[in-house]
């Protein structure tokens, strides 16, 4: 059974190195909107707070369609939620073609839903075809490209909209492409003995035997409303709002305002590998997280109130990079887990940090969205904006202190059973 596992990890690596293409048009979808607001509002004959609404929904359905993909995860494998979920992506894109606000909402959900599968599905694919002790750096290169996405969605996107690229086009091409990476990972990803093995299994011990497990352990809760916390600056404001509050707060031009928010996508690129390799170095979590949320609050600051000390893109940069940070939960839950429920505990954690994002978004868009017109002292309205995610992310430091470490070295969930056999 051990060579028959170490045959098939060299395709699972394989597997999962395609699986981050997916996963990289995830965030190209998830971010492009942000540079098309004008367009998208022409497009569905909607006003710029309404779009932001619609460009929302897409947490709805990618916060409880992660649940279905951990699911389906631990019960069919990798290679039939993959395929599902990125052929729901590249329809949800073509939908995005359509000049009606209904298939606009359609599109966005469906654009959410498929979405979902992509992270759980590259994690389930890295921890068949990696060690544990470098589990976690190989979640940071799967963030890291997933970033990338999100920088190419606004760093080239947004240049090409400026040049007078129809968006018509930009949501067909990228539909066909994902349509045509569903069906490359049908046929890449390994549907082996192994995994429907572990399928068997699963059928025995029901349907949400896995999440009941995952749900009753309240650090699954703490991790994914910390990597909430931590994620929400950087899909609600660098991806969504950023571009009109450097426009219309800071004066800045379209082209500047898209490049320096497609920075913070950039940073946690390098971030989230880099961050993940010094877990995996130095065998502890929490020091990690708590060092990484701290220089998003110095980085905010220096933005808020020292905005001339660093060059706009370098703040934006390192903002993205000490973000890299949300990522550390995704492991600590894998690791306080048994490991018979990996695809629900990423799907349960993508849940829960995806509802916090659910939960934010209308508050930040009520508080700070809708005044962006109307307000006269554009430097507080900005700052006040700020305060909000400092606020966010101080209080992922105070839950994080209840975290039990499951760094090497330390007992984990898996330990406990056999100390107890």
């Amino acid at each position: 059974m051990d060579i028959n596992n170490k045959s098939y990890t060299k395709y699972y690596i394989i597997a999962w190195v395609f699986g981050l293409l997916f996963y990289f048009l995830d965030y190209v979808v998830r971010s492009a909107p942000a540079v098309m607001l004008p367009q998208l509002s022409q497009n569905f004959s909607v006003n710029e707070i309404r779009l932001v609404t619609i460009i929302g929904t897409y947490y709805y359905t990618y916060s409880t369609c992660s649940l279905i993909a951990g699911i389906a995860l631990d019960r069919f494998g990798a290679k039939y939620s993959l395929f599902a979920g990125a052929l729901i992506l590249g329809i949800g894109c073509l939908l995005f073609m359509i000049s009606s606000q209904f298939t606009g909402v359609v599109g966005r959900l469906f654009q959410g839903a498929g979405c979902a599968f992509a992270f759980p599905g590259c994690v389930y694919l890295a921890s068949k075809g990696f060690s544990a002790k470098s589990l976690a750096t190989a979640i940071g290169f799967t963030q890291c490209l997933g970033m990338l996405g999100g920088s190419a969605g606004q760093f080239i996107v947004g240049p090409w909209i400026e040049e007078g690229m129809n968006i018509t086009n930009f949501w067909l091409w990228i539909g066909i492409f994902t349509t045509l990476v569903a069906f490359g990972l049908w046929f890449i990803i390994p549907a082996n003995k192994i995994e429907k093995n572990t399928e068997t299994n699963n059928q025995k011990i029901g349907l949400l035997t896995p999440y009941k497990i995952v749900f009753s352990n309240p650090q699954s809760w703490l991790c994914g409303i910390i990597s909430g916390l931590l994620f929400a600056p950087t899909t609600i404001f660098a991806m969504t709002w950023a571009v009109d509050f450097f426009e219309k707060d800071r004066a800045l031009d379209f082209h500047t305002a898209a490049i320096a928010s497609a920075m913070v996508a950039f940073g946690w690129a390098f971030g989230c590998p880099l961050l993940g390799y010094i877990t995996d170095k130095i065998g502890k979590r929490k020091p990690v997280l708590v060092l990484g949320a701290l220089i998003m609050i110095l980085s905010i600051i220096q933005l808020l109130f020292f905005p001339n000390i660093l060059p706009l893109k370098i703040t934006m940069f390192l903002l993205g990079v000490a973000s890299g940070a949300a990522m550390i939960p995704y492991s600590i839950i894998k690791e306080a887990n048994p490991d018979n429920v990996k695809g629900s505990a990423t799907g349960a954690i993508n849940f829960i940090t995806f509802g916090v994002t659910t939960i934010l978004s209308p508050i930040f868009s009520r508080l700070f969205g809708q005044t962006l017109e109307n307000t006269t002292d554009k430097a507080l309205h900005f700052q006040q904006a700020g305060l909000f995610w400092i606020i966010g992310i101080t209080i992922a430091i105070l839950i994080s202190f209840l975290l039990k470490e499951t760094g090497e070295g330390k007992v984990t969930y898996t330990d406990k059973l056999v100390t107890k056999s």
